[in-house]
């Protein structure tokens, strides 16, 4: 097992590789679906994501406020395909309407960081925001290197243990 204050840094800085993340949803009946949507996350690691009205994974979480979101490795930059670094994260799911405060600095963020395309979509009405709040989750750097994303504190991690 790896120094855990190494994988901490590695931990805290691992979303920043990623542009989007993969999305996992389920509908009221708990039939799953998988997707991805771009994404941004802030100081405290709450995700945000704006997906359009049509998709399924937009009804899934106006139906059921929950989501979960994997960031992963490149399967061409591991070294070995079972053991690929992973960050996985369980969350309740809040829509950002657009007409409270929070919006447009949101938009802007997703403006500056995906370019001119937000200023197209933003002007679709049926484009959503939405707020994912990491509950726990996991964080996985190989064999044997498993960590716990403490409940109680989202920027701490508790090794796994085998049961």
């Amino acid at each position: 097992m790896a120094d855990l204050k190494r994988v901490t840094e590695l931990y805290q800085d691992f979303p920043d590789k990623f542009r989007s993340v993969m999305l996992s949803t389920a509908n009221a009946n708990g039939i799953p679906q998988a997707s991805y949507a771009p994404f941004l996350i802030d100081a405290n690691r709450s995700i945000y994501i704006y997906i359009s009205g049509l998709s399924i994974h937009t009804a899934n979480l106006k139906q059921t406020g929950r989501a979960s979101v994997l960031l992963i490795e490149d399967e061409a930059d591991t070294k070995e395909i079972f053991a690929r670094r992973r960050l996985t994260y369980d969350c309740a799911v809040t829509p950002v309407p657009r007409d409270t405060a929070q919006w447009q600095p949101l938009i802007h963020r997703f403006e500056q960081r995906f370019g001119n395309i937000i200023g197209l979509m933003k002007g679709l009405p049926d484009f959503q925001l939405f707020q994912l709040r990491p509950e726990g989750g996991q964080f996985i750097i190989g064999f044997g290197s498993a960590y716990r994303v403490s409940s109680s504190d989202l920027n701490q991690l508790e090794p796994r243990r085998q049961r």
